[in-house]
């Protein structure tokens, strides 16, 4: 049985939950989602979610509950996700916003990040949009979302939205600058399970 661990401690913690849970269910495959506050249980999962929210606040939060080490440590073992702020953690470098605020980044992905590509809370937006892994595209929901805006070799591109990157994967990394828990369809949830 596989367990798949979601960082609960800011952002959108139960939606991430209730989207594996039906993907699980679709797949007729019996999991368990563990909610991770505290360090200590990163090494007991399979695959980790990296939840969207308020990217300042969820860092700190992770580095005062000492998770970010633990994450680094299984970052080679097991899928990570990281879906809006979750993708400005996972990256190696980040823009201006970022280092003013003194972001903490797990530094994971080879990649920058752009912490407000798409401007401010109240232009959010979702778009059809193109990836190489689904063969339709996906209705994906911008909230505040940052954008990938450097990258390296071993970053293979998923979607791109006008010049910004907004879905990349490196290895067993998978960064998206969306939502795709906010939708009801699961098909990136299921890609992600297919990583394990």
């Amino acid at each position: 049985m596989m367990r798949i661990g979601v960082v609960s401690i800011q952002g959108d913690v139960e939606e991430h939950v209730r989207a594996l849970e039906r993907t699980l269910r679709e797949r007729d495959e019996k999991g368990e989602i563990i909610r991770i506050k505290h360090r200590g249980f990163v090494e007991k999962c399979d695959a980790l979610v990296i939840p969207g929210g308020e990217s300042t606040t969820l860092g700190r939060l992770m580095d005062r509950e000492r998770m970010i080490p633990e994450i680094r440590g299984m970052a080679s073992r097991i899928p990570i996700m990281g879906t809006c702020a979750g993708l400005i953690l996972l990256a190696k470098r980040g823009d201006e916003e970022v280092e003013r605020t003194g972001q903490k980044l797990l530094g994971l992905m080879d990649v920058k990040v752009c912490r407000n590509a798409f401007g401010r809370q109240r232009e959010s937006f979702e778009v059809p949009l193109k990836l190489s892994i689904l063969k339709e595209p996906f209705n994906a929901v911008f909230i505040r979302a940052p954008a990938i805006v450097e990258w390296g070799e071993d970053v293979e591109v998923l979607g791109k939205l006008e010049e910004y990157v907004v879905a990349a994967k490196q290895e067993n990394l998978l960064a998206l600058a969306f939502h795709p828990e906010l939708t009801d369809d699961t098909r990136i949830h299921h890609y992600f399970l297919d990583m394990i």
